[in-house]
């Protein structure tokens, strides 16, 4: 009842639901690109490991999250939305002369400055987000984010696949920067207006201590640094599971590669589900509860991978798909609300970089373990980390529960 409602009232929010239309429009492009980069790297030079590394060049600018989302705390937040996404549209223009694999290099430059203005805009709509939409609503539009993200993860990449067979890659790349413009459109319509400096904007300082507000933030709030701390952990163990996907499949389902796609539809659609069901779970639930309670269903998705039967992989799939997103919503909304305005662009691109770098780090070490370990021990493994994970923040919010309640608190 409540939750069909809140979801109503975000999607009736001027600001909420053209931010959630800017997002579905550039995340259909960015998403057809993601999958096709790797494809027509592989086409032009025959390399598996150069394919692969397109996936590591977008997620490269993460670990610059702090300094790129301090660009969010010093431009006025609308006008970023609009000249980040144009200026992606352009970036990805040139792509259209790579042809053979002495011009793969400029596709790698793209993917990477393509990479660093999604940790940007995604910072600053974050913090303009936080500032417009009711306190309220937060969880249920962090919750429809996810929900549009994911949904796209599943329409896109087919889209950008079949676009790229019939008119090859530079089409996907210009479908991708028409996608960019026509956000930046969405956005420029925003109804905000230019917010004047505010009052707790922290003293001017070296650079390095401008960067390091949004982690000095975290670390001090009880309530950020559990969150952003589990979702890095949860981060970390869905990029062993997600290296050890293809070994999965062939090793223990006994599958053709391809069967690979049928289990990330299932996740992204446990993901879809979950981004719907966020809002009301957290209105009825502590952050740390849900976040841990989606920790758990996660890593047991993770533990069955290691039996073969069919049905407990689709079932395992959609487990993982609904618990990973639970600890990011979590967290951003913690971010969202318990950040002063001056500091909420890089502490929101910091608790990113925490949270998702440990992602690209296990995709990497979990490709080699996968080589020299069987392929249930690293899924067991990885499930009963998660449990432990999940254990661990559910004990510190029972205790923060707890203390909260004492006479002496």
């Amino acid at each position: 009842m409540g939750g069909g409602s809140a979801v109503v009232r975000v999607l009736r929010d001027r600001t909420a639901g053209r931010c959630l239309a800017g997002v579905v429009v550039s995340g259909f492009g960015t998403s057809a690109l993601w999958l096709t980069a790797g494809i027509w790297v592989k086409s032009l030079t025959g390399s598996n490991s150069l394919a692969a590394l397109t996936v590591f060049a977008m997620w490269a600018p993460v670990l610059a999250g702090p300094a790129l989302g301090a660009l969010a705390d010093r431009m006025d937040r609308k006008v970023l939305l609009v000249r980040g996404n144009l200026v992606t549209a352009f970036l990805l223009v040139p792509l259209v002369l790579v042809d053979s694999g002495r011009t793969v290099w400029l596709l790698f430059a793209v993917l990477v400055l393509h990479g660093a203005s999604g940790v940007v805009l995604d910072a600053a709509e974050s913090a303009l987000v936080a500032g417009t939409v009711p306190a309220s609503l937060l969880a249920d539009f962090n919750g429809l984010r996810m929900t549009a993200n994911e949904g796209m993860k599943l329409v896109a990449p087919l889209a950008g696949a079949g676009l790229y067979v019939r008119f090859g890659g530079p089409s996907v790349a210009l479908l991708a920067a028409v996608t960019c413009a026509l956000a930046a459109l969405v956005f420029a319509r925003l109804p905000v207006r230019r917010s004047p400096a505010t009052a707790d904007s922290p003293p001017a300082g070296s650079r390095r201590d401008e960067l390091a507000a949004g982690l000095r933030r975290i670390r001090a709030w009880a309530v950020l640094r559990p969150l952003v701390a589990a979702g890095a952990a949860t981060m970390l163990l869905a990029g062993v599971n997600g290296a050890v996907t293809f070994a999965y499949v062939d090793e223990v389902l006994g599958r053709a590669p391809a069967y690979a796609g049928v289990l990330y539809a299932v996740q992204g659609a446990g993901s879809v589900a979950v981004g719907l069901l966020a809002g009301p779970l957290l209105r009825r639930l502590p952050e740390r509860l849900f976040a841990a309670g989606g920790i758990a269903v996660f890593a047991l998705g993770v533990g069955a991978r290691t039996v073969s039967p069919d049905t407990v992989a689709l079932a395992a799939s959609a487990a993982i798909g609904f618990g990973l997103p639970c600890v990011l919503v979590a967290a951003m909304t913690a971010v969202q609300r318990e950040t002063p305005d001056a500091v909420l662009g890089r502490t929101a691109a910091t608790a990113g970089s925490l949270m998702t770098a440990p992602n690209a780090v296990a995709l990497a070490l979990g490709a080699g373990l996968v080589a020299v370990v069987d392929v249930r021990v690293l899924t067991a493994a990885a499930g009963v980390a998660g449990v432990l994970a999940a254990v661990v923040l559910a004990a510190g919010a029972r205790r923060r529960r707890d203390a909260t309640a004492s006479p002496r608190a």
